[in-house]
């Protein structure tokens, strides 16, 4: 796998350009790629730190960590999104490890919460997540809710 430099921001700490293009991979995926019609700006990146993995200086992959009682009582990470142009490749894995070690770097060793695609149930089980909630619809996509604890 190709290197992966990461930078953990919070919002206020991002500069405009770097917000454009987390903004663009996220609509590139979730409104475009799922052809999902969302209000993706929701109020919370303004309270989130955003993990951003730029491979030769190309934003590969993209988190925002929430704090706890955000979203959930837990801290939350969420919006995870690998660009298209680097799939395959493990960032996404390397993604969902950096956030894991970044978060509990940020609120100690705590449980972590994220509401998941119901598609991607088995790989956020192997980081240690359980699903702990029925299926619903977000957007007409069938999400789940899980867990990590630590």
């Amino acid at each position: 796998m190709e290197k992966i430099d990461w930078s953990l921001k919070k919002f206020d700490e991002l500069s405009a350009k770097e917000m454009y293009e987390i903004l663009k991979l996220r609509s590139e995926v979730f409104v475009v790629e799922q052809n999902c019609v969302f209000l993706d700006m929701d109020d919370k990146d303004q309270f989130a730190h955003h993990l951003q993995g730029r491979i030769e200086g190309n934003l590969a992959a993209v988190v925002r960590i929430l704090p706890p009682g955000l979203a959930y009582d837990e801290p939350s990470i969420g919006r995870v999104v690998s660009s298209p142009r680097f799939r395959r490749k493990g960032v996404g894995i390397a993604l969902m490890n950096k956030a894991i070690e970044e978060t509990v770097a940020l609120y100690g060793a705590c449980a972590i919460k994220i509401g998941a695609q119901q598609y991607l149930k088995k790989f956020y089980e192997s980081f240690g997540f359980v699903q702990c909630s029925e299926t619903y619809l977000e957007d007409d996509i069938p999400h789940i809710k899980m867990i990590r604890n630590q």
